[in-house]
């Protein structure tokens, strides 16, 4: 019987705090060795991550570019952004009265077991870096139309998506395996337990009303019955939920967008376009899970931190269509340089985010339908006039 990466995440769950429960201090002490280097590793590939995945991303998103073209994606980025922003001011409101700041931070003496070695992989580039890479090649290959260009960035991102599948899905069950024990043995399990279903809670909710509100915005627009519209993309919602893949969930996204009147060339240009640059759900959720931790950890939620992790999670995001958990390990190094995570609390984050991870692929793609009601508008109404 096969077992979910889900499934092998709540494992790792359980088995760690029984091993946090039971073990001597020496393995705790070992096994934080190996999640000393893995995070170590983990900052090491996320550059490659980004240059990989979204410089062929840029390329084929480029292709053809037009007026609807280039409407479809200003729409995708704008929603993206204020999921982002709705996000964090829910975040903002919510967090200081429902979680026990600095709930980390007051825990952090009771017991600590250091690991016996770390492996140091120093990156190759920071992520700024990565990113002006990966503008510079995706642009050159849309300007040039380089086929060989294009062939070596297809090799490449074929062996970043390679490294991803066989080496860091397979891993990161005993990653967390390991943060969970080395939590439970130095007493920090229950404050964080209940931190984390506060957290995935707030989280639903709030991919929820993003959704509300953005068929509510296409209603009117469109001027369609916006709760028939979600209604009608119910069985898209679900699809994602299950499989926790855009690219998965593609034919019944576009089935279940034409159910909505959507013309079939609107249709066929927005929704597989959308699954790559429109990620709200994922925005949403990113904003929550750290958000949840800052307080957790005793910091301050920022706006402007915020402002500069929205706009480069938006861009990296886009690396994350068909990879399970690809957003919240692209964000690795944004989130220490912009938010000040160490690699042993955000792979909390990458816990809590992977558990649900569903849900942020349910929302990218159901708001992908309230996008194509509005350039179906807009189309419409441009070839009328």
């Amino acid at each position: 019987m096969k077992i979910g990466i889900v499934g092998k995440l709540f494992i790792a769950m359980a088995v760690g705090a029984v091993v946090g429960c039971f073990s001597p201090d020496w393995v705790i002490r070992s096994l934080n060795s190996f999640g000393s280097t893995f995070g170590q590793f983990i900052k090491f590939f996320v550059p490659f991550i980004v240059i990989g995945l979204v410089t062929p991303a840029i390329a084929e998103t480029g292709k053809g570019a037009g007026k609807l073209l280039l409407a479809t994606m200003g729409i995708a980025y704008a929603s993206t952004l204020f999921a982002g922003g709705f996000a964090f001011g829910i975040a903002r409101f919510t967090f200081p009265h429902i979680l026990e700041s600095g709930a980390l931070s007051s825990l952090a003496s009771v017991r600590s077991f250091p690991a016996y070695f770390t492996l140091e992989i120093p990156p190759l580039m920071g992520i700024t870096t990565a990113l002006a890479t990966a503008f510079i090649f995706g642009l050159a290959m849309v300007a040039a139309d380089s086929p060989y260009l294009r062939n070596t960035f297809n090799e490449i991102r074929s062996a970043v998506t390679l490294t991803i599948q066989k080496a860091f899905l397979p891993l990161l069950p005993f990653y967390i395996l390991v943060v969970i024990a080395d939590l439970t043995a130095s007493g920090k399990l229950a404050v964080v337990g209940g931190g984390c279903v506060k957290i995935m809670v707030t989280a639903l909710c709030t991919t929820t009303a993003v959704l509300l509100i953005q068929y509510t915005v296409a209603g009117l627009i469109a001027r369609r019955n916006p709760f028939k519209a979600l209604l009608n993309m119910l069985p898209a919602y679900l699809t994602g939920w299950g499989c926790c893949s855009s690219a998965a969930t593609l034919p019944v996204t576009l089935r279940q967008t034409r159910k909505n009147g959507v013309s079939e060339k609107i249709t066929d240009l927005v929704i597989p376009l959308c699954s790559n640059v429109h990620l709200a759900g994922s925005m949403a959720n990113m904003v929550v899970y750290t958000a949840g931790f800052i307080v957790l950890g005793g910091g301050a939620i920022s706006l402007g931190h915020y402002v500069e992790f929205m706009f480069m999670l938006s861009i990296i995001a886009v690396a994350s269509p068909g990879i399970p958990g690809g957003v919240v390990l692209a964000s690795a190094a944004i989130a220490e340089t912009a938010l000040g995570f160490t690699p042993e609390r955000y792979a909390l984050v990458i816990a809590t985010y992977m558990a649900l991870d569903g849900m942020g692929t349910a929302c990218n793609l159901t708001g992908d339908g309230a996008i194509a009601l509005i350039v179906d508008r807009f189309s419409g109404a441009r070839e009328q006039a």
